[in-house]
């Protein structure tokens, strides 16, 4: 039996794929034959029966019977269970009223219409009476934040299939054959490559895209971006290369940017020089890069996330659309906006469950854990006793993992859902087995112009349920249960929603498993390029802003800025944390057969290597002020002199001395966001790197 499927993670793909049943056992997962042709799913999806059949996979609830942490817990039924979580949330909330409790979670199912781990957890709390929620996005905060007040809206990418008509396409920070970015990014710009056209790829090392995709690799210090950016203008500036009609139609601000770039008050002109300086790329090849982008139209210059998650990670969002508006490639078929990485375009209509709105107190998610320890004496808006986590690894995947332990240790209850006793479930005091996506069914939503339907293609395994399943428990033994599920389940609730949809045959769509909007080529912006006057931006002007005065009320600079974290003599390399090709944040490294197939090594070039008289493979410590790592060195020319990689999501493992021996890397990150978006800055982290003595 061939039953259509969808991962509903966190990865960025929107694959639609089907599962191969036989006897009951999921056999193998392939792609969905009625894909589009450029839909191509990866080893994450297919390999996922290795996660379902799991032999540590959780099947029964867990109550913690030893110190957190220590990963001791007995087995209880399930009424035993979900009546100690219904006895501890009301404790919590008589004694310290319902803001004393944080709703966290993750990635565990994040695109889903019903079986969403946000939305679920939201409405759950919400009907209980309230709760301290996280804002903001790990992934995109800075360019989220951002986007809005240059475009007056978010909505300004492109659909994949515009790349056929790109002539030039510019992968800055963008590693689109690990991260994805939707199921058809990479085999668009592999086409592309085979017609001829150039994929230049900036980043910090040669990652697989650069290698597999790339047509040339510009390397580029972490965390300089804007710096390039700007030299970049500068050359084009000096060169007349400047679209200035395009500008001037549809843009404010270029002035007061070219001003800056060109140096007044003492500020330097942007030169490649001035920029090889900062960023590490040779003046030569920023002015022959410079040339080729600004003479080949149309262009796309599609930014990773990675980018934006730096010290200034706003300035880049800032001088990437900048750059694309002064090429006049903005809102043009095989363009693109500069902003944001998806999609961000109206896809069908489907709605999802409904959440109840009200004013909550809220913390920035990349400093919740602040919040716990600090609370109101902070300045943070309550003071948390209990944590109800879905989904979420948040001890691995929040920065300055000690920090996120002792959050964890300060409440006085925590509960979470997930598939395995990972890293946080072990600080918990409860742990719910949860169902994967195989084992549900939902309307899943990619960051492109189709729907997926994912179906349920085995039942539960052992005792494990749906996160919709357990809230619907909890909330009958708490008195709302009519109120949170409206008494529809799983089934009920689906063709509800799709009956105010844009699928017209809520059947069909089950049994294709997929539902493509008509228009698969759409270019953000493309409106207001035709008419910009009949089409004019939720901004001020009306227009893109390069320079913004209401930006500039967050104590920012109106015009991009270049903030740069500086090196420090105890800490002289800059640490790049990526996304693993084997992983979905955190999930999977317990997973051996991913594991094996993506060593967790410190990559370290031969130049910063031998200062150190390290050799490849040898074990390395590595230490911020945040705390240490022990790990693989991998001594490669594939990074630059000054910067070493860990890739993010390794689960730690602790030795006697309080080492990390797995290369956890959020082991070494800080919760000091960027500002003013208040968002991650994973690849501003500054690390020294020594021989380790002794054994892992």
């Amino acid at each position: 039996m061939k039953i259509p499927v969808t991962c509903n993670k966190d990865c960025g793909g929107g694959c639609p794929l089907l599962a191969h049943v036989e006897d009951g056992r999921v056999v193998r997962i392939t792609d969905n034959p009625l894909r589009g042709p450029y839909m191509v799913g990866c080893a994450r999806g297919y390999q996922m029966a290795r996660v379902l059949y799991a032999p540590d996979r959780l099947i029964k609830p867990l109550l913690r019977d030893g110190p957190r942490g220590s990963g001791q817990f007995r087995e209880v039924d399930w009424p035993q269970a979900l009546d100690y979580v219904v006895e501890h949330l009301i404790d919590v909330t008589l004694r310290y009223g319902p803001y004393a409790i944080l709703r966290l979670g993750g990635s565990g199912s994040c695109r889903g219409a019903l079986h969403n781990t946000e939305l679920l957890t939201q409405r759950f709390l919400s009907l209980f009476g309230g709760y301290t929620e996280v804002s903001g996005s790990y992934s995109s905060q800075a360019v989220n934040f951002t986007t809005p007040f240059v475009f007056g809206t978010k909505r300004a990418g492109i659909d994949p299939g515009t790349l056929q008509y790109s002539n030039l396409i510019i992968l800055w920070g963008a590693n689109i054959a690990d991260n994805r970015l939707g199921c058809e990014m990479e085999a668009r710009i592999r086409e592309a490559r085979r017609r001829g056209v150039p994929v230049i790829v900036l980043d910090p090392r040669r990652s697989r895209t650069a290698q597999t995709l790339g047509t040339a690799w510009i390397p580029v210090r972490p965390g300089t971006d804007v710096a390039l950016m700007m030299a970049v203008l500068y050359v084009w500036i000096q060169e007349g290369l400047v679209d200035l009609a395009f500008v001037n139609k549809y843009s404010v601000g270029f002035e007061a940017l070219c001003q800056r770039v060109l140096g007044q008050d003492g500020v330097p002109e942007c030169t490649p020089q001035w920029a090889e300086g900062i960023c590490g790329t040779p003046a030569e090849i920023t002015l022959q890069f410079a040339r080729l982008y600004g003479r080949c139209k149309p262009a796309a210059l599609i930014p990773g996330l990675s980018i934006q998650r730096t010290v200034g990670g706003e300035e880049a969002v800032r001088m990437s659309i900048a750059l694309q508006v002064a090429s006049g490639n903005l809102g043009v078929l095989g363009g693109s906006s500069g902003g944001q990485t998806w999609s961000r375009l109206p896809g069908p209509r489907m709605p999802t469950l409904d959440v109840p709105r009200g004013n909550l107190p809220h913390v920035p998610v990349y400093r919740w854990p602040d919040a716990l320890l600090e609370g109101t004496a902070g300045g943070y808006p309550s003071d948390v006793r209990a944590i109800y986590n879905v989904g979420g690894n948040m001890l691995v995947q929040g920065s300055d993992v000690h920090k996120n332990m002792r959050a964890f240790e300060s409440v006085e209850f925590s509960v979470c859902h997930d598939y395995f006793m990972t890293p946080t479930a072990r600080y918990c005091d409860v742990v719910l087995p949860a169902a994967t996506f195989l084992e549900r069914q939902d309307i899943v939503f990619p960051e492109a112009n189709y729907l997926l339907f994912s179906n349920r293609a085995v039942p539960p395994l052992g005792q494990a349920r749906t996160d919709y399943d357990i809230l619907c428990d909890l909330s009958d033994r708490l008195g709302f249960g009519t109120e949170f599920s409206v008494g529809r389940d799983e089934e009920q609730w689906l063709r509800y929603l799709a009956t105010n949809s844009d699928v017209p045959d809520y059947d069909e769509f089950r049994r294709t498993g997929i539902y493509l909007g008509q228009d698969q080529c759409r270019v953000g912006l493309a409106d207001f390029y035709r008419d910009p006057q009949a089409h004019q931006l939720l901004t001020p002007s009306g227009l893109v802003e390069l320079a913004s005065e209401t930006y500039a009320e967050t104590g920012f600079s109106a015009v991009p800025e270049c903030r740069i974290l500086p090196i420090e003599p105890d800490y002289p390399l800059r640490l790049v944390t990526p996304k693993a090709r084997y992983r979905i944040h955190s999930q999977y490294d317990n997973i051996p057969w991913f594991k094996q197939r993506e060593p967790q090594v410190l990559w370290l070039h031969p130049v910063d290597a031998a200062a150190r008289q390290v050799t490849d493979g040898e074990q390395v410590l590595v230490n911020s002020p945040q705390g240490y790592v022990r790990v693989p060195a991998r001594v490669t020319q594939d990074v630059m002199p000054g910067v070493v990689c860990l890739l993010a999501g390794a689960w730690p493992r602790w030795n006697d001395d309080g080492v990390d021996c797995a290369g956890s890397a959020n082991v070494l990150t800080s919760t000091v966001p960027t500002e003013p978006s208040q968002g991650s800055r994973t690849h501003s982290v500054l690390v020294q790197v020594q021989r380790a003595a002794g054994k892992a």
